[in-house]
């Protein structure tokens, strides 16, 4: 099978789309001539023109407000938030008003689609405003269903699903992943939203996490081998709905887990993993479940602060050989 990049990845979904239903339309800041300010959706506004890839103010609260209304008259809006960090601006329509739309207009509104994309993650050296992984809050708001794809394949295929879901889908890229490469069929094909993976069988521990930490956890796991640990990997892929049953089932055959987040630890996805572990495998443990996550602390512009930071493949090595010992 051919390799192709996530960024490429990700463009080839939008232009099939696009292809297949005129109503899909992309508008954000530089996502046209531009490209995009990581360059995925270059290409397109040459190929659909400027009434389907549209440049707009910088104004995240006027781009998901257009997106709203786009989505209430029948068109399928794709806005882009450039960082997962601007949506502080336009968290109202984020959250208190494209998610509950459905519910609160007495079956007036039977469909909302509506896929916003935005980036997410440090790794870029660019310091606190740009490098936050905020994708905790979103998984509170009933109504909008949260992905984050980890690899090329997943990216194409949680994309295109998410492109034909009827209701708002929060669809967040982790910037340090756009230039990593692996193999994507050229066809069409849907990852069903709200299924978790197994990426890596094993029977000793499981070790739990979802975007760009799955590559650091994939190494850790290597490492843990090498030691004689044979480590399971899940990749959640959907952060909201919660695949509770994939987690269930790997964390009752091998009876520990690690749960790593790049998000700082304070609250977030991995606390809502260990409370889906505890709720349906506390029986089966043999040891407390442990996380790894980044600091509570702002994201450091100096390298090696942020690499102190963040999460990393040693990091999840030592706490699962703890949890092992």
């Amino acid at each position: 099978m051919r390799e192709i990049t996530y960024a490429e990845a990700i463009r080839e979904a939008l232009r099939h789309e696009m292809k297949l239903d005129d109503k899909v339309f992309i508008f954000g800041e530089d996502v046209g001539a531009f490209g995009g300010c990581f360059g995925v959706t270059a290409g397109l506004f040459q190929e659909f023109g400027p009434e389907r890839v549209m440049d707009t103010p910088i104004s995240e609260s006027a781009i998901l407000g257009t997106a709203l209304g786009a989505a209430l008259m029948g068109l399928r809006p794709v806005p882009e938030i450039m960082f997962v960090d601007f949506t502080t601006v336009c968290f109202d329509y984020l959250t208190n008003q494209a998610p509950k739309v459905r519910y609160m207009c007495g079956g007036q509104v039977e469909k909302l689609p509506l896929v916003v994309r935005t980036t997410s993650g440090g790794w870029i050296r660019a310091a606190g405003q740009h490098s936050q992984s905020l994708e905790g809050w979103f998984t509170q708001v009933p109504g909008l269903k949260v992905v984050m794809p980890a690899t090329p394949y997943d990216a194409k295929g949680l994309l295109l699903a998410a492109l034909r879901d009827n209701n708002p889908v929060l669809f967040i890229e982790e910037k340090a992943l756009y230039a990593t490469s692996g193999p994507v069929p050229e066809g069409e094909y849907l990852v069903p939203l709200g299924q978790a993976d197994v990426k890596r069988a094993g029977k000793d521990i499981t070790l739990i996490t979802y975007a760009g930490m799955l590559g650091h956890t994939l190494a850790a796991a290597q490492t843990l081998a090498s030691a004689g640990i044979d480590a399971e990997v899940v990749d959640l892929r959907t952060l909201s709905p919660l695949d509770h049953d994939t987690l269930a089932k790997s964390v009752q055959k091998t009876h520990k887990a690690v749960v790593i987040q790049e998000a700082c630890e304070m609250g977030g996805v991995a606390a809502q993993v260990v409370k889906s572990l505890v709720d349906t495998s506390f029986g089966f443990l043999d040891a407390p479940i442990k996380t790894v996550a980044a600091l509570n602390t702002v994201i450091p512009f100096s390298p090696p602060l942020e690499d102190i930071t963040l999460p990393s493949a040693d990091k999840v090595v030592q706490a699962a050989k703890a949890l092992m010992s």
